[in-house]
């Protein structure tokens, strides 16, 4: 009887390990505020109005950057072939919650860690009239044109 109850107890702790792992992979890391270091300046991650994490959807790794700026000068840098496949998140300026930087909406006037000064927004109807509302592949395109 106590062979068979730690079975089916080691089984639970297996399965749960598992479905943690699964919940992870889906939706931005945690991040080590203060602790995590921007993989292209070395600079601590400890803005939450302006972080982006980017996920290797290959092999699950995790990369963090301090400003949208240094992700897209770093993916141009690294010369990575896994760009458009790459999962991306940044916080929401307002919420400091992870959104799909993909399909936010960003405006452009911001103080942010590294000064490129695009920052996100889950909605467009929270930016304030009258500033300019971009769309994530104009962010892309403006950095480059920033870092060359």
């Amino acid at each position: 009887m106590m062979k068979y109850l730690k079975v089916v107890l080691l089984l639970a702790i297996s399965l749960s390990f598992i479905a943690c792992e699964k919940e992870t992979q889906k939706g931005a890391s945690k991040v080590h505020w203060d602790r995590d270091m921007c993989s292209r300046c070395v600079m601590v991650v400890s803005d939450r109005k302006n972080t982006v994490q980017v996920k290797n959807p290959d092999t699950q790794k995790t990369y963090m950057f301090d400003d949208i700026g240094c992700m897209v000068l770093w993916f141009e840098e690294e010369g990575l072939g896994w760009q458009d496949k790459a999962i991306v998140w940044i916080t929401d300026v307002d919420t400091g919650e992870f959104i799909d930087a993909r399909v936010a909406f960003y405006d452009t006037n911001n103080v942010t860690p590294m000064a490129y000064g695009f920052s996100a927004h889950k909605t467009k109807e929270v930016i304030k009239e009258g500033e300019e509302i971009i769309s994530y592949d104009e962010v892309v395109k403006r950095v480059k044109k920033i870092g060359q």
